[in-house]
C-alpha cells in the first residue's frame, strides 16, 4: 500500500473524531483563540477565553478595550503582553475595515495583527471549510518523523509537501489528526514508540521498540 494512504488509514483508526480543541462559538472567537494559542497550549487558552469573550464578545468591544484589562484576563498564557495588543488591534480592524465580519480571504486574514500563515490556515479551514493545512510544531515534528518531510524543511516547505501528498479533501481532517498524533502519542520528548502502529515506517533516529 502507498505509504501516505497507510498513514492516513492509521490516523483514521486512532483519531476518527479529531477536531479543533480551542473552545469557540463563532468565527471571531476562533480567530482570537488561535492568535492566543501561539507558543502555548490549547488547554491554557481555553481557561482564559470564557472571561475574555464574556467581557468583549464582539470585534468592536475588543477593539475599544484597555490593553491592560485584556492583559489581566490573559496573563496566565505566554506572550500575553503582545497578544493583548494584537487582539485589541485585530478587533479594531475587523470592526472598522471588515464591518465586524471575519474575512475568509487569506490576504485579508494575514493583514490582521498577530495573524500569520498558520493562523490563517486554521481559520480558513475550520471556520469556512476552505481546504488548508496548517503546520504547527506537532504537525512539523510528526511529518518529519514519518518521512513526509525532511528535518531541514521549513514550515512552508512542510506545508507544501503535505498538500502535494495528501488528497485536498482530507487536508482539514488530517491536520487535526496529525496534531492529535503529536500531542497525545508521538510526543516530542517521550514518544510512545512501543505502542505505535507506524513504528516500522518511522524515521525518528531515537525511536525505541521497548
Amino acid at each position: 500500500m502507498n505509504k501516505v494512504l497507510h498513514i492516513l488509514e492509521v490516523l483514521d483508526q486512532m483519531f476518527p473524531d479529531a477536531n479543533v480543541e480551542l473552545v469557540h462559538h463563532n468565527h471571531f472567537e476562533l480567530l482570537v483563540a488561535v492568535v492566543l494559542s501561539a507558543q502555548t497550549t490549547d488547554i491554557s487558552v481555553n481557561k482564559v477565553t470564557p472571561a475574555l469573550f464574556e467581557k468583549y464578545p464582539t470585534p468592536e468591544l475588543l477593539g475599544q478595550a484597555d490593553p491592560k484589562d485584556i492583559e489581566k484576563l490573559i496573563q496566565s498564557i505566554g506572550l500575553y503582553h503582545n497578544k493583548a495588543k494584537n487582539i485589541k488591534l485585530l478587533g479594531q480592524m475587523i470592526h472598522e475595515e471588515f464591518h465586524d465580519v471575519v474575512p475568509n480571504i487569506r490576504e485579508q486574514l494575514e493583514s490582521l495583527p498577530g495573524v500569520g500563515r498558520k493562523t490563517a490556515n486554521v481559520v480558513l479551514s475550520n471556520a469556512f471549510g476552505i481546504p488548508a493545512l496548517a503546520v504547527d510544531t506537532h504537525v512539523a515534528r510528526v511529518s518529519i518523523r514519518l518521512g513526509l518531510a525532511k528535518s531541514t524543511d521549513n514550515v512552508l516547505e512542510i506545508e507544501n509537501k503535505l498538500m502535494r501528498k495528501i488528497p485536498k479533501e482530507k487536508w482539514q481532517k488530517t491536520h487535526h489528526q496529525l496534531i492529535f498524533f503529536g500531542r497525545y502519542h508521538c510526543l516530542a520528548k517521550k514518544p510512545k514508540c512501543e505502542a505505535c502502529p507506524l513504528f516500522d515506517i518511522c524515521k525518528y533516529p531515537d525511536k525505541k521498540s521497548n
